[in-house]
This record gives structure tokens, sequence and C-alpha cells, in this order.
């Protein structure tokens, strides 16, 4: 059952890695790249719809939302570019780790970004 669980989760990791690719292909059309876009944030963001130390409740939106939103934005995705984006992912996780440092740079800076223009508006309207 855990080695199930890992193989599972070792193929989550992948097709995000395959939707990283394709949100950047030529290919690929401007809503799906903007879908993948979301779908990305959300999977690799620390900040959860339903934070995880709600029991039961809080992971089921990792179980549901990001599988279902990486099925949605592979449905807008030309069957030939997921073909190649998988083929680039196989090669690369071969080599090294995809995104690592710099996805959780990038994820963390947009997270510090939203927080810091939440405070702001919110500094200027207690002082109002």
């Amino acid at each position: 059952m855990v080695g199930q669980a890992e193989s599972r989760l070792r193929s989550l990791k992948q097709e995000v890695h395959v939707l990283w690719l394709a949100s950047r292909h030529p290919k690929v059309r401007w809503y799906a790249k903007l879908l993948a876009a979301c779908v990305l944030a959300y999977a690799l963001s620390p900040v959860d719809l339903i934070p995880d130390f709600i029991p039961v409740v809080g992971h089921l939106d990792d179980i549901i939302l990001v599988p279902a939103g990486l099925w949605l934005a592979r449905k807008c995705v030309p069957n030939d570019v997921l073909e190649e984006c998988r083929q680039q992912a196989r090669n690369v996780a071969d080599r090294e780790h995809p995104l690592g440092w710099i996805g959780a740079a990038a994820v963390l800076a947009v997270w510090i970004t939203l927080l810091l223009l939440v405070a702001s508006g919110v500094i200027r309207a207690l002082s109002r």
C-alpha cells in the first residue's frame, strides 16, 4: 500500500513538471497556459484553500483539486505537446530535480508579494 502511494505521488510530481513544461510551449494556447499557471501555483503553494490542520477535510483539496486541475489543464494542451513534454520531463528527472529551489522561491515570492499588498491595503484602510 505504501509503495503504491509513493508511486502515485511520484507520478503526480512528474505530471506537475509536464504541465510546467507545457505551459511554456509555444503551441499551447494562452488560456491553457493561464489554467496551467493557476494549477501549478496552487499545487506548489504552501497555502491551501482548506488548511491541512482541519482533520480529513484539510487534505481533500490536495486529493481532489490538484488532480482535477491537472486533468483539466491536460485536456487543454494538445496531445503531441503533452508527449513531447513528458519525454523532456523523463530526461530531466533522470538528471536532476526539475523545479527544486527555483520553483519554491518563485512560489514564495508570489505569496510574500500578495501578503505585502494585502497588509498595505489594510494599513491604508485603518489609517483613514
